[in-house]
């Protein structure tokens, strides 16, 4: 990909990795990602915001020369995880006179990731400005968003707001814009429930400092550009503030048939009711996609046979996923078997430390279930649709 015109003297200098697969060796990447950085060219002076991940430094090299970017004044480090900032080491040799921007915990964290002089980094206030000549540069410190010490920049004349990971999307196309907002709203709730969602009530604050700017744009470090802003705001909007719908997450894995037997019998139970029912096996599911079931639910139930007197090691790592993530749940609850004993109940409900839910009773049965256990899994889906209904929770 070659450099692309934002707006007057403004260009996306990034990279996209359309292979990557894996992020962090934990979030998967179905459709791979990008790593967005921003040239802006003032009449006095020139800055790029934010770099790349260090085995693409080479393309925005590249980019840069093919822009004949002779100097560069500033970088502007919005984000000091290395996906953004780990070319900076590349750029500031092959640019000696380059100034790095970044927040007061910012300079400090680069200075002990990527080792860069402290001399080298101006610390900017939250409302600073920085000065091109005919651009002005306006930095709002967004902290916790996703590390505690993010930043926006804002370019006050082309009204662009660069926002580093907050809007991203793991997507790797060749539109600088959005051109399918289908695909993208996907792309981004997967993104916002993989890294921003245990942030929500941070980000809530971070959509208040930002609601008063004029925005032509919103340009993130990952995925494409958003040309018109109100359809990522409204959709973080909905993430971040409305009360969860009328949905169960059930995530399970069954051994040898029984548990399976009690989510097919409760799914349809549930179903019945007109509760939307959304049912992950763990064995097979892309994890990502349980974190975005997530977003909405109001409800999670886990499915799980007893191993060595404990929950399944897949069904231990999903509630470990969902505790970490903080989601907007409600309720909670817990259905499964085991063979002669055991404290899975007890192990899953100290997983959920995080999540300021309701439990509701679980339904553990012994062997393989029987016609009570039958009736107490329709006893656990009357219970789930009354607390819906008392919360008024809508599809």
């Amino acid at each position: 990909m070659k450099p692309r015109k934002l707006k007057a003297n403004v260009y996306w200098v990034g990279a996209v990795d359309w292979d990557r697969r894996l992020f962090d060796e934990l979030i998967p990447l179905p459709d791979g990602t990008s790593y967005n950085a921003y040239l802006v060219r003032g009449s006095e002076k020139t800055a790029l915001i934010d770099t790349v991940d260090p085995p693409m430094a080479s393309i925005l090299m590249d980019n840069l020369n093919q822009l004949d970017v002779k100097n560069l004044d500033y970088v502007i480090a919005n984000h000091a995880e290395q996906d953004h900032s780990g070319a900076l080491p590349q750029i500031l040799k092959f640019y000696p006179n380059a100034i790095v921007v970044a927040t007061p915990k910012c300079k400090s964290l680069l200075t002990d990731l990527l080792l860069i002089p402290e001399n080298k980094i101006i610390a900017v206030k939250d409302r600073e400005t920085l000065s091109l000549g005919n651009k002005t540069l306006e930095f709002i410190h967004a902290p916790w968003v996703h590390w505690p010490e993010t930043m926006f920049t804002y370019l006050r004349e082309e009204r662009i707001l660069f926002t580093c990971d907050l809007f991203g999307s793991h997507f790797a196309a060749s539109d600088l814009y959005v051109t399918d907002e289908a695909t993208v709203y996907e792309a981004a709730k997967r993104y916002y429930a993989e890294i921003m969602m245990p942030f929500r009530t941070v980000i809530q604050k971070n959509l208040e400092n930002i609601k008063n700017l004029q925005l032509d744009m919103i340009a993130p470090s990952h995925g494409p550009i958003y040309d018109k802003p109100e359809f990522i705001l409204e959709a973080y909007g909905d993430w971040v503030y409305s009360p969860p719908k009328n949905i169960v997450v059930l995530p399970y894995i069954s051994m040898h048939g029984s548990t399976k037997k009690m989510v097919e019998y409760f799914v349809g139970a549930l179903v019945e009711r007109g509760i939307i029912v959304k049912q992950f096996n763990l064995a097979k599911t892309d994890i990502g996609k349980l974190a975005m079931a997530l977003v909405d639910a109001a409800t999670i139930v886990i499915g799980s046979p007893t191993v060595l007197v404990g929950p399944h090691p897949k069904v231990v790592y999903a509630v470990y996923l969902a505790n970490a993530l903080r989601p907007k749940l409600k309720f909670a609850s817990i259905i499964g078997s085991y063979g002669w004993g055991g404290r899975m109940v007890e192990q899953i409900k100290g997983m959920l430390a995080n999540l300021k839910v309701e439990l509701l009773d679980p339904v553990v049965v012994k062997g393989f279930p029987e016609e009570e256990d039958f009736r107490a899994l329709d006893r656990l889906a009357d219970e789930v649709l009354n607390k819906h209904n008392e919360h008024n929770l809508k599809d």
